[in-house]
């Protein structure tokens, strides 16, 4: 008699993530204790000997609960059991910056990070699923993001692997409950102060129950589909700003506006954005509003002065140039 379809589902979803991994390599998974992540774990730990791979797993303290830590060994100490090793614990130091999610967030990847690169892995196992994905969705909608935030959370980007991106949360509680693994509920998960909690416990069960059953499945299809779109979109624009570009001396780029008026809106905005970025514009400070008042130079010119941008940049039109570089533009 086979496994439960749970975990059938769970196994078969880490294998296919780990179809292309070199025989004896290193794979880890990052687990919170949460039964998405717990299950991969398992999961991890079941297929990675019948690949020939090694596998371990990475736990996040972020420390901002009591007895965090405990928890975090807690975790450590289940990984053992299943046979995985190397297993750490990270202990993570949270700022500010971004609001309390965006800073756990990029403690949490910045660890994991290095931590894949001292035990030279070179893949790093997330426990997201179809829901988390419907959620970062709906997210991108409400903040009014461009394609790229709607495509949601890649299945596979550099070392990131997300075996579960096509699975409901469901299948993870259920292979949970199987295995006789008893998961750990954050608290943090319940929290309404968190915009993500809200909409996972209020705005996509009323969707649901408003507009039928299947909208995360729904949601997270639309997002693959806006994902292979932004992808062609961003290989275009790539070809486009090499096209574009007379000069880019890594502080100072300049671009034919002759060429740049003949490219579609979506692919010159982001090789303006391309373009911003590689004369020394912080990405995250860079937003749509900058771009679009950069692509008025190009698309709407009236003799303007130059556009400020992040980074201490300017944007200016000369003679049938575009100039982006650290003011004042000579």
């Amino acid at each position: 008699m086979g496994p439960h379809p749970a975990v059938a589902d769970v196994r078969r979803a880490v294998r296919e993530a780990l179809a292309d991994a070199e025989e004896g390599a290193l794979v880890l998974a990052a687990c919170s204790g949460g039964a998405d992540s717990l299950a991969l774990s398992a999961a991890l730990a079941f297929v990675a000997p019948r690949m020939g791979l090694r596998a371990g797993v990475l736990s996040v303290d972020h420390r901002l609960q009591p007895g965090s830590a405990e928890r975090a060994e807690t975790v450590a100490g289940l990984a053992r059991g299943m046979g995985l090793d190397p297993v750490e614990v990270l202990a993570v130091t949270v700022g500010t910056a971004g609001g309390p999610e965006a800073a756990a967030r990029e403690a949490r990847y910045a660890a994991l990070a290095e931590a894949a690169d001292r035990l030279q892995a070179p893949a790093v196992l997330l426990g997201h699923t179809r829901d988390d994905q419907a959620e970062t969705v709906l997210l991108g909608l409400a903040r009014g993001s461009g394609l790229r935030s709607l495509s949601g959370m890649a299945a596979r980007s550099g070392r990131w692997l997300r075996p579960f991106l096509h699975l409901p949360r469901a299948t993870t509680v259920a292979a949970c409950q199987a295995l006789r693994l008893s998961p750990w509920d954050d608290p943090h998960n319940v929290d309404p102060r968190y915009t993500r909690v809200r909409v996972r416990r209020h705005v996509l069960p009323v969707l649901e129950r408003e507009l039928g059953p299947g909208v995360a499945e729904a949601l997270a299809r639309t997002a693959g589909m806006a994902r292979e779109d932004a992808d062609a979109l961003d290989r275009w624009a790539e070809s486009a700003y090499r096209n574009c570009a007379l000069s880019d001396m890594g502080e100072s780029v300049a671009l034919s506006t002759a060429e740049l008026e003949k490219l579609p809106d979506a692919v010159r905005r982001r090789v303006l954005r391309r373009a911003a970025i590689a004369a020394g514009a912080p990405p995250g400070a860079l937003s749509a509003a900058h771009v679009l008042a950069v692509d008025r130079l190009v698309t709407r010119w009236r003799g303007q002065k130059a556009v400020d941008l992040p980074g201490g940049l300017s944007a200016v039109r000369r003679y049938g140039t575009l100039i982006l570089a650290i003011s004042p533009i000579p």
